[in-house]
């Protein structure tokens, strides 16, 4: 059995329903195809012990960065399998950085495509399989570890044009 919504905007003015009121997919095969970058962020906080095992390369379960950044990668390049409404788009670059601090580890993630909508998604994505792939690796030394302050911080292309978190 198959549904049938209007296919409509929302009287709500919301982009992702339909007339009726269902979750849609917004159709973006108008827009024009523009270079697109985004950088997000976010922390992974953890105890000075696995701290330090991350700095010794000590980490029992290998090369926890290196898992994290390929975690992170691959996290960029599947958010439309993850986040229901996201548009499947190339994507043409991703960087995941890891900065082992006193607190834990700092993730930056910055995702480029040339296509019809933004990569906001992906580089939210990338932190966060970058974070947990991390958690993953270090969990048996800290299993209080937390995944922090995870947010867009900044975006190129498309309509809107350039935007830099303002705080």
């Amino acid at each position: 059995m198959s549904e049938s919504h209007a296919s409509g905007p929302h009287a709500s003015g919301m982009t992702h329903l339909d007339s009726s009121g269902a979750a849609r997919m917004v159709d973006v095969s108008a827009k024009e195809v523009t270079a697109r970058t985004a950088t997000a962020t976010g922390r992974v906080l953890l105890s000075p012990d696995a701290v330090a095992a991350l700095r010794g390369g000590e980490v029992p379960k290998g090369d926890a960065l290196a898992v994290a950044r390929l975690a992170g990668i691959q996290g960029a390049k599947r958010t439309p399998d993850l986040v229901p409404l996201c548009h499947p788009i190339a994507v043409h670059g991703v960087d995941v950085a890891l900065d082992v601090r006193d607190d834990g580890v700092g993730i930056s993630a910055t995702v480029r495509t040339a296509d019809r909508t933004g990569v906001e998604m992906e580089a939210l994505t990338g932190v966060m399989t970058a974070a947990l792939g991390l958690v993953d690796m270090v969990k048996a030394l800290d299993p209080e570890a937390v995944v922090t302050d995870v947010r867009v911080e900044e975006k190129t292309g498309g309509k809107s044009g350039h935007w830099r978190r303002s705080r």
